[in-house]
């Protein structure tokens, strides 16, 4: 998918960019695979903001993916690639050969017309899900399960795969877009290819109104605040934080600060973490 850019007839159009949706081949979702979405602007079921700076946006409504592929054996046709205004990768209708319809992610080369299949006997081809097991050392591969029946929940978003490094007893090793090797069961599923709409990534918002549209409010940085605002706040001018290091306003430690609990059970399968150390 290429970058659409604007002619500059305002100063926010200048730089902005978009996606020219040129992979997109079907533009009305399929009503039956919909689902209402309910706003609830950060508020949790206290009415509490627990997640600061969202709220407004446009309407959207929520595709149901099939993050499972749990339909073995039974052969679909892609019937079109749509946009999704849930998630940064674009999606594709799919219809199996007994007719039901599903959603899957769409990887990169998924055209329209292409055969996908699920399950063991599948064939190592883009967009086919099969268990690691199956897969072939070397594979790109995403939408990986952690447990095996849970659906994927790992490396869905555009432009990112995982590459199947090694297997070994239960476990294969991958290598996670962040650079962590991490070991998952043999029996969990993962797609073949890698996630659509690449140059998501290159596209610029270009001005503030853009990202309301996308439900996101403004943030205010803590060092303009009052303090009796903020931590940072005060003081004469452009002055620092005053004090050691950056805090969050209810005065906790932020920037650095490791909140993953030392003994996770997921730890003893992390071979390498992204920094390049090792849990010990």
């Amino acid at each position: 998918m290429g970058i659409k850019t604007y002619n500059p007839y305002t100063p926010s159009r200048r730089h902005m960019t978009g996606s020219d949706f040129s992979e997109i081949t079907k533009k009305e979702p399929e009503k039956a695979l919909l689902v209402s979405l309910n706003k609830n602007a950060g508020r949790n079921n206290q009415g509490k903001i627990t997640v600061r700076h969202r709220g407004g946006g446009s309407r959207r409504k929520y595709r149901i993916i099939d993050f499972k592929r749990r339909k073995d054996g039974v052969p679909a046709t892609v019937i079109g690639i749509e946009y999704d205004p849930n998630r940064s990768a674009n999606i594709a209708l799919i219809c199996y050969a007994d007719g039901e319809k599903a959603y899957i992610l769409a990887p990169q080369g998924l055209k329209d017309g292409m055969k996908v299949m699920n399950g063991p006997e599948a064939e190592v081809r883009v967009g086919n899900c099969l268990p690691l097991s199956e897969i072939p050392i070397g594979t790109q591969i995403h939408n990986i399960e952690l447990h095996p029946g849970k659906g994927g929940q790992m490396v869905r978003s555009a432009g990112n795969s995982a590459q199947l490094m090694a297997k070994e007893g239960k476990y294969a090793t991958l290598r996670l877009p962040s650079g962590e090797m991490r070991m998952v069961p043999l029996s969990c599923r993962a797609t073949v290819g890698i996630v659509g709409n690449a140059e998501h990534n290159l596209i610029n918002i270009g001005k503030a109104g853009r990202k309301r549209h996308m439900g996101i409010r403004p943030t205010v940085r803590g060092s303009v605040m009052n303090p009796n605002d903020h931590p940072h706040g005060g003081g004469e001018g452009k002055t620092g934080i005053g004090r050691p290091g950056p805090s969050t306003p209810w005065g906790k430690p932020a920037l650095g600060l490791k909140t993953r609990k030392k003994n996770k059970q997921s730890n003893k399968l992390i071979v390498r973490r992204r920094d390049g150390r090792t849990f010990k």
